[in-house]
């Protein structure tokens, strides 16, 4: 499949390891960087929302990227997390993105303030011309209140090719069709949500910006690439068994659960940012009794 830009099909939503102060733990995010490289993670995405980007200084996200790049040694592409609700920010982030040495940004629809769709070609307008670096969209209705739409994606598609891609975290596979027809074939759309991967590859997306591949990268792979070479009966089959797992980490809000998860696996401390908060005795009991299954 051409694309504009090729980030993979598995790029990793990765979390920021802290320590029991609540600061970035690095020998953590050394030790979880090879660990994603390891388990099939094509890009890494660095301050995204997974990586308690709301509770991050942009001093700290430029200090994390600039670690996990000297880690990942070209072995992967780097996403940074780069939007904002104003649009002067998510320029000014683009830029520090870029002379980070990002191979492209994330870049979310704004939250909280509502724009019109006349407001979000605006603003995602401004960003692709203010760059060339390359950029997906992001759109998350659960947490930013409004709903991109299809016809909107696909006039930023058609007109900045810098755009290359779209994360649809969304459960309604109408508007991922929708989208799919009406943008150019060259433009890549991502599952935001690692239960709805399979269904959304089914009607033309290419792959996931995922959290459970911090646990199960290899499978969702398997998974992928089951479904792509027409195996279609056993890439369900992958989907039902991981399913639990894709559930479960999202139990409480994200990244509270797969932070616990990856240190029952030893990879990294359970240590969130306030206002989230670590998950309970009861709550840690009920998570490892369905990730017991996968590790």
């Amino acid at each position: 499949m051409a694309m504009r830009f090729d980030a993979g099909e598995i790029i990793t939503a990765m979390v920021t390891p802290m320590d029991e102060n609540r600061n970035v733990d690095f020998p953590a995010l050394e030790k979880l960087v090879e660990h994603l490289i390891k388990t099939g993670s094509n890009s890494l995405l660095v301050a995204g929302t997974t990586g308690e980007s709301p509770t991050l200084t942009h001093e700290e996200e430029v200090e994390i990227f600039n670690f996990v790049k000297k880690i990942a040694a070209g072995r992967c592409k780097l996403i940074m997390g780069a939007g904002s609700n104003c649009t002067q920010t998510a320029v000014m982030a683009t830029e520090n993105a870029k002379k980070a040495g990002a191979d492209a940004v994330l870049s979310v629809v704004p939250y909280y303030n509502k724009p019109s769709q006349k407001g979000l070609l605006k603003h995602f307008s401004t960003v692709a011309e203010s760059t060339d670096l390359p950029i997906i969209l992001y759109n998350i209705p659960g947490r930013t209140g409004i709903t991109m739409n299809p016809e909107t994606i696909a006039e930023l598609a058609n007109k900045y090719k810098n755009i290359f891609a779209v994360k649809q975290s969304l459960a309604n596979m109408d508007i991922i069709t929708e989208t799919r027809k009406l943008c150019p074939d060259d433009f890549v759309i991502y599952s935001g949500d690692d239960s709805l991967t399979l269904p959304m590859v089914s009607v033309g997306a290419y792959g996931v910006i995922s959290v459970a591949s911090h646990i199960i990268g290899n499978e969702m792979h398997e998974m992928l690439n089951l479904y792509k070479s027409g195996k279609v009966k056993e890439a369900t089959n992958m989907h039902l068994k991981l399913y639990p797992l894709f559930k479960k980490i999202f139990m409480a809000p994200n990244p509270v659960p797969v932070k616990e998860c990856l240190s029952k696996m030893g990879i990294i401390k359970n240590y969130v940012r306030c206002p989230l908060v670590e998950l309970d005795a009861d709550e840690r009991k009920e998570l490892y009794s369905v990730l017991e299954q996968y590790i």
